[in-house]
């Protein structure tokens, strides 16, 4: 691949590629060589007061917001266009910095981004921006106005499809953007943003500086930002929520997950679970909506943990640039060492590893860790309830034939993110699902039609929604204005 994908020495700032005010650089390493793929500027507190600054002159200055919902939409509809014309380049890119397999890369970390600017921008022609209310002899106007400057910061195991989530439905809305991407993935970024410049968004609505912790901290606690939209972990949500209470912030959080798939005692176990097991495995279960736990009738559990841990060895694992290979390595050496170390701590609670459990002999180099199905597991089990962001199911017996108990320890969580149900009855497996205390279910795999519908979670896996009108909305401030008799419609 060109250096010149994998290699940056500027920020965007104002509508310009710019010189950080620091010569540091963060380097990327791939986690399938161990080895340096490339490497960004890192930047400082100074380069976020510049971007938020750019960002709060087109907020306050620009006529960004004041441009008709269509001219907003024809930008969007471009940027997609661009995204479409980048979209190799993009899964390239996640494969060398974050590890997804090619396999993936496309549908996974591409998929959901140029469609999702073709959403807003066919929803905000037709979106009510303002309507009037009337109450006998009195009217007022509601208008929906942009909530400002926007801090958006992402994570590495889905960098261009979370940064798409948030900078499409708040340029809709009529917000500017500084992105953060994360310091393993910030490679990917560039290429958004590039198309986003090449379609024209205006100076100052996007807005882009790579940084750890610290930045991502000063973006937040920033004067000039209205709203924070972040994705990652529990741990770090609720750091950003307190930064946020303190001045009374606007903030939506996409957190971490536990989630769990229900199989009724009707369900195919010969053709579910093979699906679910493929499904935990997707981007090396390094997803927050991963369905980790998976919920079994005791009379059929011996049988399912067969069946689990034949599929689980027959996932391909390797490099992920192999076109044939599912399961690549996980992102970085701390991540191996955490899913390793939870994967020990479950066998020391008596928890018997059906599949996995190890490094895969044949791959020395790179962050792998093999597909692992654990047996025996018990819901109060510390494997139960942290989220393990890696290649491992834990599966759970219940007792009763109605569902009830699967409910119940589907929903002891401190999560909820996601979850499904499987049953030969598709009705009897929704009305199981209505009974989930989670964000989105997915019935005998039918996954609901995102982007058009919202996503986000119960409990600890956030505050708020994204994608869908909800998503606009999440953007937008409501004003209320009332009206003399002599501008009331039809009066």
């Amino acid at each position: 691949m060109s250096d010149s994908l994998m290699y940056r020495r500027t920020f965007y700032i104002d509508g310009a590629w710019v010189e950080p005010s620091s010569s540091e650089l963060l380097e990327v390493i791939s986690p399938s060589t161990e080895e340096r793929a490339g490497a960004v500027p890192l930047a400082t507190t100074a380069d976020i007061d510049r971007a938020v600054a750019a960002a709060r002159a087109a907020a306050d200055e620009g006529s960004w917001a004041r441009t008709s919902p269509a001219e907003r939409a024809d930008v969007l509809s471009r940027a997609a266009a661009e995204l479409r014309k980048r979209e190799d380049d993009i899964a390239r890119i996640t494969t060398d910095e974050m590890g997804c397999a090619a396999s993936q890369s496309k549908a996974a970390q591409t998929g959901l981004v140029a469609v999702v600017f073709d959403y807003y921008a066919e929803l905000i022609r037709s979106y009510e921006f303002e309507r009037v209310v009337t109450a006998g002899p009195r009217a007022g106007l509601v208008t929906s106005e942009p909530v400002g400057v926007v801090g958006a910061i992402v994570p590495w195991n889905a960098p261009i499809t979370l940064a798409a989530w948030k900078t499409a439905p708040a340029l809709a809305a009529g917000c500017p953007v500084v992105l953060k991407p994360a310091p393993e993935s910030p490679l990917s970024a560039y290429v958004f943003v590039e198309a986003l410049e090449a379609a024209g968004v205006p100076a100052g609505l996007i807005n882009l500086v790579p940084g750890g912790r610290e930045v991502g901290e000063h973006l937040v606690t920033h004067p000039g930002t209205d709203k924070i939209a972040f994705t990652g972990s529990t741990a770090a949500g609720k750091r950003i929520m307190s930064l946020c209470g303190e001045q009374i912030k606007r903030v939506s959080l996409e957190l971490g997950g536990k989630s769990a798939s229900i199989l009724l005692d009707d369900a195919d176990l010969a053709t579910v679970i093979p699906a679910v097991v493929h499904g935990g495995m997707h981007l090396s279960g390094q997803v927050c909506g991963a369905h980790t736990r998976v919920l079994i009738p005791r009379s059929r559990y011996e049988e399912a943990l067969a069946i689990a841990g034949a599929a689980a060895d027959a996932e391909p694992v390797g490099d992920p640039h192999d076109p044939a290979v599912i399961v690549g390595p996980l992102v970085a050496e701390r991540q191996r060492t955490r899913v390793e170390g939870l994967i020990a701590a479950a066998v020391a609670d008596g928890v018997r590893v059906v599949a996995g459990g190890r490094r895969p002999a044949h791959l020395p180099k790179g962050w792998y860790v093999a597909p692992t199905i654990l047996g025996d597991v018990h819901n109060e089990m510390r494997i139960a309830r942290e989220e393990i962001f890696g290649p491992v199911l834990s599966f759970i017996p219940y007792e009763d034939s109605d569902g009830a108990d699967a409910v119940r320890i589907a929903n002891d969580s401190d999560y909820g993110l996601s979850g499904g149900v499987w049953s030969g009855d598709p009705a009897r497996a929704l009305g199981v699902a209505r009974r989930l205390r989670t964000g989105s279910v997915a019935v005998n795999g039918s996954y609901p039609p995102f982007p058009m519908v919202p996503f986000g979670g119960f409990k600890q896996s956030g505050i708020g929604r994204e994608l869908g009108p909800e998503g606009l909305e999440s953007f937008l401030e409501k004003r209320s204005i009332g009206l003399p008799p002599s501008l009331i419609p039809g009066a």
